[in-house]
C-alpha cells in the first residue's frame, strides 16, 4: 500500500498546473509555483539555522500566507512542525518550548514577546524568512514520519501533543476531495486555525490534492463570513462547533442564498430539521463527519448520501479503499447494535502516540485501535451517532447522562440560540446538572426552556440549573470552551426545585 508525504502532495500539483491561482488571502495570491518558490525559500532559511530532518520547530501559526509556508516549508525538510496559537500567553508559550525544546523557534515580530523571550533556543522572526524564495528541493520526508505536534490545549505544563504523520495529513488531503466531491474547478474557503487539524489536512491540503484553488480568512466573522465567500467565489467551506448556528443568528437578508457555496462540511450533525432550515437559508448542501487530531480518517457521510442526523460511516481512501475500520466498545468487548460505547478507529492515519508521554499513549493506542474517548451508538445501515464524550460523562441519580443529548434538548426550543450542559457538585453526592442558554430574547422564560427539554429527554436528564449568557466562551476551534463556564452554582442561575418549592 503506497502512501505519500506532505511534500510530494505539493509536488504533484505544482507539476500538474504551475500556474493555477492556489491560494488567496486578502489583497494576495499566489499560484502553485510562486507558493512553492516562498515555501522553498523559507526551508531554505530554515535549513541555515540548522533545521533539518526530525528537528522541531515552534512557530505562531496565525491564519497568513507566511505561517502557512513556515508549516510547508517545515514539513519538506522533513522537520516537525509545532504550531502555536498566536493568542497564547507567554507562559503558555514557554511551557510548550520547555516541554519540546525545539532547534528554532519562529514568531511574528509584533508577537516578540509572546514566544518566551528567554530560552535555551535560536529563534528568528518570521518576517525575515517570510520573503525568501528559491527552486524547491527534493524533500528527504518518508510518509510515517512524524510532520506536526498539535497541542491538544494551551497550559503551562506538560499538554497532550499529538504526533501526526505525514501519511495522515496526505490521506485526509486526498479523501476530503472525494468526500466532499470536489475537483479543480473548486475554491475551498476556511477561516479554522492552522495550529489545529482540520484546516491543514482538510482545506489546505484537499486544495492541493485536487488542485483546487484555497481562501486563508485570518479569522471567523459571523458578520462577513458569507460576504467573503462572494468577494471570493468559494464554493466550500468547513463549520465545525457554533459556527453554522452563528451565522444563523445574523439578521436575514433576501440574498442569503446567493452565494457561490454549494457545499459546507459540519461537525456535529444538526438535527435534520435544522440542517433543512440552514440549507435553505444560504443554498448550500451540508455534508456531516467525524475527525479529531488522532486521526482525520473518522466518520463521514458517504457521496450522495444524506443520513440524518448521524456522522456517517467510516471514512475511506478514494483509490486506496477500505483502509478504516471503526467498532463500538465497552469493557473491552463490543457493544450490541443500537447500544452506547466508546468509538475505536484502526486505520493507517491514527497517531503515531503523544509525544514523549508513553503512558498516555498506551492508554488510548491498544492494538493498533485508538480510543477516541467519544461515546457512540452504531446504526442498523452502518453508520453512527454522536451521544457525547467520555470525559463528560455525568453522574446524576445513579445514571449517566451525557452533557451532549441535553444540550440538543434545550437547543430546540426555539427561542435558543445555543446551549452547554455541565455537571455541578451536589448536597445529595454524585452531580447535579446546570445549563447555560443563549437566548434570542431576554424575557424568554428559562421555565418554558426547561419544560421544553422535559419533553425530549429523561427526568434524571433535564437540569435541574439553567442560566442565561449572552454568549458562550468558545476555542479557538469553534467548540464551547466548557472549563471557562462557571464550574459551581453562583447564585444566577434559576433553581428549578426552589422555584417548586415557592
Amino acid at each position: 500500500m503506497a502512501f505519500d508525504t506532505i511534500p510530494s502532495l505539493f509536488d504533484a500539483a505544482v507539476e500538474r498546473d504551475p500556474d493555477r491561482d492556489w491560494l488567496f488571502f486578502e489583497a494576495e495570491r499566489f499560484s502553485f509555483s510562486q507558493a512553492a518558490r516562498r515555501i522553498a525559500g523559507i526551508a531554505s532559511g530554515l535549513a541555515d539555522r540548522g533545521v533539518e530532518r526530525e528537528s522541531l520547530v515552534t512557530a505562531t501559526a496565525a491564519n497568513d500566507p507566511a505561517s502557512l509556508f513556515c508549516w510547508l516549508a517545515t514539513v519538506r525538510l522533513g522537520a516537525v512542525f509545532v504550531p502555536v496559537n498566536p493568542r497564547s500567553t507567554p507562559a503558555e508559550v514557554a511551557g510548550l518550548v520547555a516541554q519540546t525544546q525545539p532547534r528554532l523557534v519562529v514568531a511574528q515580530r509584533e508577537l516578540r514577546d509572546t514566544v518566551a523571550p528567554d530560552g535555551d533556543f535560536d529563534r528568528v522572526d518570521l518576517e525575515d524568512l517570510a520573503g525568501l524564495e528559491a527552486d524547491p528541493a527534493e524533500s528527504p520526508a518518508e510518509p510515517g514520519d512524524p510532520a506536526v505536534l498539535i497541542p491538544t490545549s494551551g497550559t503551562t505544563g506538560r499538554s497532550k501533543l499529538v504526533t501526526q504523520t505525514h501519511r495522515a495529513y496526505a490521506m485526509a488531503g486526498e479523501g476530503f476531495p472525494y468526500w466532499m466531491r470536489l475537483d479543480s474547478s473548486d475554491r475551498l474557503m476556511t477561516s479554522l486555525p492552522l495550529f489545529h487539524i482540520n484546516a491543514p489536512a482538510y482545506s489546505v491540503l484537499g486544495s492541493v490534492a485536487a488542485g483546487a484553488s484555497l481562501v486563508l480568512l485570518p479569522r471567523f466573522s459571523a458578520s462577513t463570513f458569507i460576504d467573503s465567500a462572494r468577494r471570493y467565489g468559494a464554493t466550500q467551506f468547513n463549520a465545525i462547533g457554533a459556527m453554522v448556528e452563528m451565522l444563523m443568528r445574523q439578521p436575514e437578508r433576501d440574498d442569503d442564498a446567493d452565494n457561490p457555496v454549494r457545499t459546507c462540511y459540519s461537525a456535529p450533525a444538526p438535527s435534520r430539521e435544522r440542517q433543512h432550515e440552514i440549507e435553505t437559508r444560504f443554498g448550500l448542501e451540508i455534508v456531516c463527519g467525524y475527525g479529531l487530531s488522532e486521526s482525520p480518517y473518522g466518520l463521514c457521510w458517504r457521496p450522495g448520501t444524506r443520513p440524518y442526523g448521524t456522522l456517517g460511516w467510516p471514512r475511506q481512501h478514494p483509490t486506496l479503499g477500505t483502509v478504516n475500520e471503526a467498532r463500538v466498545m465497552e469493557g473491552g468487548s463490543p457493544v450490541p447494535m443500537g447500544a452506547t460505547g466508546e468509538l475505536e478507529l484502526r486505520n493507517p492515519a491514527v497517531m503515531l502516540g503523544y509525544w514523549g508521554m508513553p503512558e498516555e499513549t498506551s492508554r488510548v493506542l491498544v492494538d493498533g485501535w485508538l480510543r477516541t474517548g467519544d461515546l457512540v451508538t452504531e446504526n442498523p445501515d452502518g453508520t453512527y451517532t454522536f451521544v457525547g464524550r467520555r470525559k463528560e460523562i455525568i453522574r446524576r441519580r445513579g445514571e449517566n447522562l451525557a452533557p451532549a443529548e441535553v444540550e440538543d434538548a434545550l437547543a430546540g426550543h426555539p427561542d435558543v440560540v445555543e446551549a452547554a450542559v455541565i455537571g455541578v457538585a451536589s448536597d445529595l453526592g454524585e452531580e447535579e446538572v446546570k445549563g447555560f442558554v443563549v437566548l434570542r430574547h431576554p424575557t424568554v422564560s428559562l421555565a418554558t426552556v426547561r419544560e421544553h427539554a422535559a419533553g425530549l429527554v429523561a427526568a434524571f436528564k433535564v437540569p435541574r440549573y439553567l442560566e442565561a449568557l449572552d454568549d458562550l466562551p468558545h476555542t479557538p476551534t469553534g467548540r464551547v470552551a466548557k472549563h471557562e463556564l462557571p464550574s459551581g452554582i453562583t447564585g444566577r442561575e434559576w433553581d428549578a426545585e426552589e422555584a417548586s418549592s415557592r
